[in-house]
């Protein structure tokens, strides 16, 4: 402590700055600031900065600018790339995407042609449709190939039906004479009529029955066995009931309403709930697609 306290005497502050005075050399002598001070003139501009220690002085001369200064600066040079974006770019970019979109539109027509013979290939393997050999109600022979190029609307009843068949084939009619203006261009419809009782539906009942409805529709009819076939064909169902006391009966049978391509191929069924509106706008579709598929490839019946 005590070596401490004599080593602190020895370096305190005056002791070191009187040992260190004359290697400093002599005091600066403020005094001739002052004089300076007085003598700037009084009409000279003087703007300080940061404290009045530091001044500077503004005069009326003018002061040109180096020449080589304005060289150094970098220019910016218009046929120079600056940037990634480019018209070369651009026009890449566009062909890019056209042919991407080249793509997916091809795509996606190959999965609708593909979603399109897979549903052919399911009602294929549902065995609906085929061909029939009748007799017209005017007396003529009538099979299925007479009907090629025509959109067919094939029902099956019989003419004593007593509400059920009469509502379907006034449907039916409705339906044939909107098409005939909505889907003029489209095809041609036919309307075909096929009973299901042939033991009591001749061709004289059935030119009597079909005439009620529609100018167009066409009655069908035949032996039981060649009846039998047609409903086969077209997985119709039919019943003849007990008959009564003046020897009457109903017959109960499928009521569904087949859409048949030109090419006797079957499309689609409309059951007893469908309205007209709904089995035109089906109709209507199917016959859009029909014929745009026929564009694509080719058909005896294509134009």
């Amino acid at each position: 402590i005590h070596f401490y306290k004599r080593i602190m005497r020895y370096l305190k502050p005056s002791l070191v700055y009187r040992q260190l005075r004359p290697a400093l050399g002599p005091r600066a002598d403020f005094s001739t600031f002052v004089k300076v001070w007085k003598v700037v003139p009084s009409d000279l501009k003087i703007c300080a900065r940061t404290d009045y220690a530091s001044l500077r002085f503004y005069s009326d001369e003018k002061v040109e600018r180096p020449k080589g200064m304005d060289d150094k600066k970098p220019r910016l040079d218009l046929n120079k790339k600056v940037g990634p974006i480019s018209w070369f770019n651009l026009g890449v970019s566009g062909v890019l995407i056209g042919v991407m979109m080249a793509f997916y539109y091809y795509a996606r027509g190959l999965k609708e042609d593909a979603i399109a013979k897979e549903r052919k290939k399911a009602l294929g393997k549902a065995k609906i449709g085929g061909t029939f050999n009748l007799i017209d109600h005017n007396g003529n022979p009538a099979k299925s190939d007479d009907f090629l190029g025509k959109w067919i609307f094939l029902y099956f009843g019989f003419t004593h039906c007593p509400d059920i068949c009469p509502e379907e084939m006034e449907k039916i009619a409705e339906v044939v004479d909107d098409l005939s203006v909505k889907a003029a261009g489209l095809g041609e419809v036919q309307p075909l009529f096929i009973t299901v009782d042939p033991k009591r539906d001749g061709v004289k009942e059935v030119a009597e029955y079909v005439k009620e409805f529609h100018p167009r529709l066409i009655g069908l009819t035949g032996t039981e066995e060649q009846i039998k076939e047609a409903c086969r064909a077209f997985r119709v169902y039919y019943s003849a009931g007990p008959e009564d006391d003046d020897e009457d009966y109903i017959v109960d049978h499928t009521i569904i309403v087949y859409l048949i391509n030109p090419e006797n191929e079957f499309v689609d069924y409309y059951g007893q709930t469908k309205d007209k509106d709904m089995i035109v706008n089906s109709t209507m579709m199917h016959m859009a697609k029909w014929k745009s598929a026929q564009g694509k490839g080719f058909s005896v019946f294509s134009k």
